[in-house]
C-alpha cells in the first residue's frame, strides 16, 4: 500500500489522501476536495485514480467529487446512508466492507458516527513490512476528536472509540482528515499541564509547516491526546470543578463527553 497525503493549503486545513496499489499504480482518492491538487499530484506519481471515497458527507470533504469524476470517470464511494445528501454516489458502503485498491491494497470500513451520524473509517491491517493504517476523516485528528456541531452526537463519538478505535493496535497509523495537530496538543495541556508526551510533541511540531506534520500512530495519541486519556486523574479533576453535580468517580463516558463539551468553546 502506499500513500501520499496531499496538503489542501486552505482555511478548513484539510488534508487529502492517495492510496495506492503498489502493483499496479491503480489509486483512490479520499475526500479530495481540491480535486486539481489530488489530480496533480497523482499524475506526478504515475498513478492513475480510479476510486474516489469519501468519509462522511460534509462539503469539505465531498466539494471535489463532482471534478475529480469529470477528470477521471472513477466511482464515488460513502456510507449507504449518506448517499443521497451526497449526490453521485457509485457504491453506498456500511460498517464491515471492503474496499480494494488494484490488486494488493484492501481496507475496511469502520462505522464511525458521532462528528455525523454516517461516517466511517479505513482501516488497513498491517502488512509483510508495514504498520495497520486508518484514514480516519473527521472522528479521530491528531491529538484530538472531531466536533458533533453539524449533525452529529457526542454519545455516538464515544461509541465509536469505546466500541472500534480502542480496539485497534497501537502501530496504527493516523491519517485524518484535517491538520490540528498543535492546536490541540495545546487544548492536552491546558487539561494535563504534566502531560510530558504532549508537551514535547508540541516543541517539535511549533515550526512545521503543515505538509511537514509528523504521522502518529495510535500509540502516541494515547500518551498526548485527551480524548484518549480519559482515565489522567489530572484531567478528572480538572474537569471536575467544573461539574459540580458529577458522581465521585465518573467513567470515561462521562470524561469524554465532557471534554467534548469544554472543547466546543476551547
Amino acid at each position: 500500500m502506499l500513500i501520499e497525503r496531499v496538503w489542501a493549503a486552505n482555511p478548513g486545513r484539510n488534508y487529502h489522501y492517495l492510496i495506492a496499489c503498489a502493483e499496479t499504480g491503480e489509486a483512490m482518492a479520499v475526500d479530495p476536495l481540491d480535486a486539481r491538487r489530488c489530480l496533480q499530484r497523482a499524475r506526478e506519481l504515475g498513478w492513475t485514480i480510479r476510486q474516489i471515497f469519501n468519509t462522511h458527507e460534509h462539503a469539505d470533504h465531498t466539494g471535489g467529487n463532482a471534478e475529480m469524476v469529470a477528470a477521471t470517470g472513477a466511482p464515488v464511494l460513502a456510507h449507504a446512508a449518506a448517499a443521497a445528501r451526497i449526490g453521485g454516489v457509485t457504491r453506498g458502503l456500511n460498517g464491515g466492507d471492503t474496499v480494494r485498491i488494484g490488486r494488493t491494497v484492501e481496507l475496511q470500513c469502520l462505522d464511525t458516527p458521532g462528528h455525523t451520524r454516517t461516517h466511517l473509517c479505513l482501516h488497513g491491517a498491517p502488512e509483510a513490512n508495514d504498520s495497520p493504517v486508518l484514514f480516519s476523516g473527521d472522528t479521530l485528528f491528531n491529538a484530538g476528536v472531531g466536533n458533533c456541531i453539524n449533525g452529529g452526537d457526542p454519545r455516538l463519538l464515544y461509541d465509536s472509540f469505546s466500541a472500534r478505535l480502542s480496539r485497534l493496535p497501537d502501530a496504527t497509523r493516523v491519517f485524518p482528515g484535517h491538520e490540528y495537530l498543535v492546536r490541540n496538543l495545546g487544548f492536552t495541556l491546558d487539561r494535563e499541564p504534566s502531560n510530558v508526551a504532549a508537551r514535547e510533541m508540541a516543541q517539535r511540531c511549533s515550526a512545521l509547516s503543515a505538509e511537514n506534520m509528523p504521522v502518529t500512530n495510535l500509540g502516541e495519541e494515547r500518551q498526548f491526546n485527551a480524548f484518549l486519556r480519559l482515565d489522567s486523574t489530572e484531567i478528572i479533576a480538572g474537569l471536575r470543578q467544573r461539574k459540580a453535580d458529577w458522581k465521585a468517580d465518573p467513567g470515561p463516558r462521562e470524561v469524554f463527553l465532557a471534554l467534548r463539551e469544554l472543547r466546543n468553546s476551547w
